[in-house]
């Protein structure tokens, strides 16, 4: 697991238009990188769809917001279209970077534990350095409670 302090890892994954991005693409900026486990499950489409709806903000603060899960582009695709999504999504196919990240764990869910991503933001300051690491992330609202913290940071 990422704690406050640690350098964020690296990755390069392909986005929802397949193009490849990486954390040095946001270089000067604060990333919301918040991990999910599936598109368009109730709980993911809450949270993609507050953080859209709060997208002005997060620019505002000089911040981007990113999505990530193993579904693959068409997946996200599908997705961005169906919500009107404005955040970047990106996909984790072989779950890679979820690793480095910490987000695989065993999750239980009606009695039956399997392994799986578990719900997880990170606030990545523009230095790269984890500044915000939050797992087992709870959907409704948590988009407002990102977007003051990096507010009252700021």
């Amino acid at each position: 697991m990422l704690h406050v302090g640690d350098k964020a890892p690296e990755f390069s994954l392909p986005n929802a238009d397949m193009e490849y991005r990486t954390l040095a693409d946001f270089a000067g900026k604060t990333v919301i990188m918040y991990f999910y486990p599936k598109d368009d499950t109730p709980g993911c489409t809450i949270q993609a769809n507050d953080f859209t709806d709060l997208m002005d903000e997060f620019e505002g603060a000089g911040a981007q917001v990113v999505g990530v899960s193993g579904d693959d582009c068409f997946s996200h695709q599908a997705f961005r279209e169906k919500y009107g999504l404005k955040i970047t999504l990106l996909a984790d196919v072989e779950r890679e970077v979820c690793g480095r990240y910490g987000v695989i764990q065993e999750k239980e869910k009606d009695g039956v534990k399997r392994i799986g991503i578990v719900r997880s933001t990170f606030i990545i300051d523009p230095q790269g350095v984890i500044r915000y690491a939050e797992y087992g992330v709870a959907p409704k609202a948590h988009a407002r409670k990102i977007l003051d913290f990096i507010s009252h940071r700021s």
